[in-house]
C-alpha cells in the first residue's frame, strides 16, 4: 500500500476513536425528514464537504453502496429510504472505525422506531478493490474520500463504482475542488492529503476523469466554497481557494458525440413561434425554461440565433432538461 494511504488509515484510526468534528467542514444542512433522529455521534463523526443523499435518486427501494462510512451518518439516511434487510451496504478498511459506526448504528435503532439495523450491512475492504458483485447496486456514493486519492488510485476507484453499478446506476460524490495548482510541497504531503486538503482537483479534470471510465451523464448539483490553505500555514505564493462540489455520475450508454455534462445552463426560446424544435431532440416552447447540457447549450449558441438565451452555468442542477 503506499505510503500516502497508510497515513490516511492512521487519519481515520484516530478520528474513529476520539471523534475529530473540525476534521471536515462540510456546508451542507443536515438532512431533516419526519421520524429521521441522528444520534449525536452521528453528528460529531460527519467526515464529509457535501451531501450524497438525494430522494430522487432513492425511489423504488434501492441497493445503496457507501464507501468511507464515517461515523455512519449517511448510512442512516440512506436507510430512511431503502428499509429492506441488506438494501444498504457500507464499505471501509479501518476497523475502528468500522466497530465505532456499528456501535453509532446501535444508538440510531433506540432513537428511530422505523429504523431496522438489519437493513444496514458493513463490509471490511477498500475502494480500490470493492467486494461486491459486478453491476450490483443501483446507487454508489462516497463522501471526501476520492479526493485523497492521487491519480491512478482515483483512476482504479472510479473503475470500481462503475463496475458495481447496475446499468443506469448513479454514482454520487461529494469532494472538495479548486482550480487552482496544488505546488509539489503540498500535493505530495501525504498528512494534508489524508485531510482532504491537498488533492483537489480542477473541476473540469474530476470531471473528465469520470467521463473517461464510461460515464454517459453527469450533473453538477452543488458547488460552494469550503476551505482557505492560505499563504504562511502552507508556505504558499498565493492563498488556495478550495470549494466543495456534489456530483451525480449516471451509468448512462456514452452517447456518440460525448457525455452529456450538466452543469447549471439554462436555455429560453423567445422567438416568434410557439417552440424552437433543433431536429436534434430538442425542443424549446417559447418561455419555457429548459436546462440543458453543456453540449446541447454549446450547440444551440453556435446557431447564432438572437431568440434563444443560454445562461451561464450556475454548478446548481436539480433535475430535467435536454436529456
Amino acid at each position: 500500500m503506499d505510503n500516502y494511504l497508510d497515513t490516511t488509515i492512521d487519519v481515520y484510526k484516530q478520528a474513529a476513536t476520539t471523534p475529530d468534528i473540525g476534521l471536515c467542514c462540510t456546508t451542507t444542512p443536515v438532512w431533516a425528514f419526519p421520524g429521521l433522529n441522528i444520534p449525536k455521534k452521528m453528528l460529531e463523526m460527519n467526515y464529509g464537504c457535501g451531501s450524497t443523499v438525494h430522494p430522487r435518486d432513492l425511489i423504488n427501494n434501492p441497493r445503496v453502496l457507501y464507501v468511507g462510512i464515517g461515523g455512519g451518518m449517511e448510512l442512516l439516511q440512506f436507510a430512511y429510504f431503502s428499509r429492506s434487510k441488506g438494501s444498504i451496504i457500507g464499505i471501509d478498511n479501518v476497523d475502528e472505525m468500522i466497530t465505532a459506526c456499528d456501535r453509532n448504528l446501535d444508538m440510531a435503532v433506540e432513537e428511530n422506531d422505523w429504523f431496522d439495523r438489519d437493513s444496514v450491512s458493513i463490509k471490511k475492504g477498500t475502494a480500490l478493490d470493492i467486494p461486491l458483485e459486478t453491476n450490483s447496486v443501483d446507487v454508489a456514493a462516497q463522501n471526501c474520500l476520492f479526493n485523497i486519492f492521487k491519480l491512478h488510485d482515483l483512476k482504479t476507484a472510479l473503475h470500481e463504482m462503475y463496475r458495481v453499478l447496475k446499468p443506469h446506476g448513479r454514482l454520487v460524490l461529494s469532494d472538495p475542488i479548486s482550480d487552482q495548482t496544488m505546488p509539489p510541497h503540498v500535493a505530495e504531503d501525504p498528512q494534508l492529503r489524508a485531510l482532504c486538503l491537498s488533492g483537489a482537483l480542477p473541476l473540469k479534470t474530476y470531471i473528465d476523469l469520470i467521463t473517461e471510465i464510461g460515464f454517459g451523464t453527469v450533473e453538477i448539483r452543488a458547488r460552494r466554497p469550503y476551505r482557505i490553505l492560505d499563504r504562511e500555514t502552507y508556505k504558499l505564493n498565493e492563498n488556495i481557494f478550495l470549494e466543495s462540489v456534489e456530483v451525480c455520475a449516471i451509468k448512462d450508454p456514452m452517447p456518440d458525440d460525448g457525455p452529456c455534462v450538466f452543469t447549471g445552463k439554462t436555455a429560453i426560446y423567445f422567438g416568434q413561434e410557439d417552440y424552437f424544435d433543433d431536429h436534434k431532440g430538442h425542443v424549446l416552447m417559447k418561455n419555457q425554461p429548459l436546462s440543458v447540457c453543456d453540449k446541447t447549450a454549446n450547440n444551440l449558441s453556435n446557431l447564432g440565433r438572437k431568440d434563444i438565451f443560454i445562461s451561464e452555468s450556475t454548478f446548481f442542477y436539480d433535475g430535467g432538461g435536454c436529456c
